[in-house]
């Protein structure tokens, strides 16, 4: 297989809001804008796609009982997603057809907590953001997964609609025994075997430290090559210090490290280049102006 042609993706939508004043708080995080300041999230995914973003991901990551609460979520998870679909797809919409959106199917029950997936309310939790989201994205995407469980469930549930299915986890951010590893324990390699099994087109590493991707990268692209499977891969990591073990994503806004600035980020990102990722963007605390970085050096 040649090298892939790139294709840069979006960066975090939370802090973005919050850094241009939209109404953001906990737990709803970037959900609450939904309904408080449509018009924000859309000057956000148009500030994405005016750097250079091919990919943007529907404002959904929120849209679940973990951020929302049980109530709200039994009242308004539909129409909440389905605005979030509506707002990605007419930033996208206006940039005259050149930009897919990817719809977010987020962690379900707690990002970076595997311990907390609950098989047995899967389909009544994804079921509305599916619903919500179908008429307006391009692709399905499973992302800030911590395990394989919860991906095949997610899996499972999909509309038979023919759209691409992308999966991206999050990784453990010490690398204790030299094995890349997910939140859950099990090595990527094992991930990667699983995501091929399910169909998907591609598998990406997102919402991690930028220095356990690499690793994550390459066991990746070796268990595809044993397997034969044509599946790109790609990374968007946070801007985040190492997250314990017991962290939620709404715990609170984390410092963001100085390191990883524009240019700072660009350098992991030609990394990841070299290893044989073809989609390259940035999650929590990574913003417009790395993209436009990464688009404008990263080849």
């Amino acid at each position: 297989m040649g090298e892939r042609s790139l294709v840069i993706l979006d960066g975090g939508m939370g802090r973005e809001l919050q850094r241009r004043g939209a109404p953001f708080r906990q737990p709803e995080w970037s959900a609450l804008a939904l309904s408080e300041a449509p018009e924000a999230v859309v000057a956000v995914h148009a500030a994405y796609i005016a750097a250079g973003a091919e990919v943007i991901t529907s404002n959904s990551y929120a849209v679940v009982p973990f951020h929302i609460g049980e109530a709200r979520f039994a009242k308004e998870g539909y129409a909440l997603a389905q605005t979030a679909g509506q707002l990605a797809r007419a930033a996208a919409d206006a940039a005259g057809g050149r930009v897919r959106v990817a719809g977010s199917l987020p962690p379900l029950f707690g990002s970076y907590r595997p311990d907390l997936f609950q098989p047995q309310q899967v389909a009544a939790v994804l079921t509305p953001l599916l619903e919500g989201l179908a008429e307006h994205v391009d692709l399905w995407l499973a992302e800030t997964q911590s395990s394989i469980a919860e991906v095949r469930a997610i899996h499972a549930q999909l509309p038979r609609d023919g759209k691409p299915f992308w999966v991206s986890f999050t990784l453990r951010d010490e690398d204790v025994d030299d094995v890349p590893r997910l939140r859950s324990g099990e090595p990527v390699a094992q991930a990667a075997e699983a995501v091929a099994a399910l169909g998907a087109q591609v598998l990406l590493f997102n919402c991690s430290q930028p220095e356990v991707i690499g690793d994550a990268i390459d066991a990746a692209k070796a268990a595809f090559e044993r397997l034969g499977a044509d599946i790109a891969i790609g990374a968007y990591a946070n801007a985040f210090p190492p997250q314990p073990k017991d962290a939620t994503a709404n715990d609170g806004l984390d410092e963001l490290r100085e390191d990883l600035d524009p240019p700072g980020y660009l350098s992991w990102a030609q990394n990841w280049r070299q290893r044989g990722a073809s989609l390259v963007g940035g999650c929590c605390g990574i913003g417009p102006e790395h993209i436009a970085e990464l688009k404008a050096k990263l080849v």
